[in-house]
């Protein structure tokens, strides 16, 4: 039996309901007041369901960047450049410890606050050792490696990493609905080594959310944060557990629902803050809700 969760916003004829239209839930950005703000969601199948403000405007990522890179590493694992249970970072620790905030290290210092797989510490420092463990291995500058392995054939070609694998990326929404379809249907990945990035990696972790205090559980996949039962969360009350993604700093995010079948870029100009955390949730819970509406009206002709 097909997956309906998976479905949303498809026809009986396979034709996506969204073709053609507009989400009008993504013009809600416009009463945040916040300068350059620019949103896009993206279907499972490729259709691409709106897009509100300058999508084509450069903007910083602050930590989207962590998701970004983490997709180069799992390439670099795939080419067997590196493997995720080699060492790397603190003693004991991992690739696997690295890319899923275990590794002990500190948030922006080498400093090792823990012992590897005993809590989350979110951790800049650990995206960049995980950047110069790549690096190393493959005998490419991080940013050149992550340029030829994600952003050149997802052909991402205004999006760049400009030093830090955590925190200095400058993209586009254009460009990451692109990389955000990737995240529904990889062409650069095996399907099952994103499912594994998407699902819970030392799970029972607690930790904390930063914007949002301590988390029990604190989960995370691969580089990408799992939604789960926490509370409070930038993503929406009506957000399926399965969702992943990572917000930044910057006033960005970038969430995967899989059970709806959809993704969604938010970039704006506005440093994140308690602003944010107010008008995220109830941005997204009505993103989800319109995206249901097609499965609620469309007719037996679609």
């Amino acid at each position: 039996m097909a997956d309906m969760a998976g479905m949303a916003g498809r026809s009986e004829h396979g034709r996506s309901a969204w073709e053609g239209r507009e989400l009008r839930s993504l013009a809600l950005v416009d009463e945040w007041q916040v300068p350059d703000t620019a949103v896009g969601v993206v279907l499972r199948d490729g259709t691409v369901a709106g897009r509100h403000g300058p999508t084509g405007r450069r903007i910083p990522l602050a930590s989207v960047t962590k998701p970004l890179a983490a997709y180069a590493v799992l390439v670099a694992v795939e080419e067997g450049a590196v493997e995720l249970d080699e060492p790397a970072g603190p003693a004991g620790s991992t690739v696997r410890h690295l890319l899923a905030h275990a590794s002990g290290l500190a948030f922006d210092t080498p400093r090792e606050q823990a012992r590897p797989g005993e809590r989350r510490i979110y951790s800049n420092t650990g995206f960049e050792v995980l950047g110069d463990h790549v690096a190393k291995a493959s005998g490419i500058p991080f940013p050149e490696y992550l340029r030829q392995a994600v952003f050149a054939p997802l052909g991402m070609s205004d999006t760049e990493l400009a030093g830090s694998p955590a925190k200095d990326a400058v993209s586009t929404v254009d460009d990451l609905l692109r990389f955000a379809a990737e995240l529904q249907a990889p062409r650069l990945l095996d399907p099952a080594t994103l499912r594994e990035a998407a699902s819970v990696v030392f799970p029972g972790l607690s930790g904390v959310l930063p914007g949002f205090g301590n988390q029990k559980p604190n989960d995370w996949g691969l580089g990408f944060e799992i939604r789960d039962g926490k509370s409070p969360h930038w993503t929406g009350a009506s957000s399926s557990p399965r969702t992943f993604g990572h917000f930044g700093q910057s006033g960005t995010f970038l969430w995967v629902d899989p059970e709806a079948g959809a993704a969604c870029v938010v970039l704006t100009g506005r440093a994140f803050g308690p602003w944010a955390a107010e008008v995220w949730p109830f941005f997204t819970d009505a993103v989800l809700a319109e995206l249901r509406e097609p499965e609620r009206t469309a007719g037996p002709h679609g």
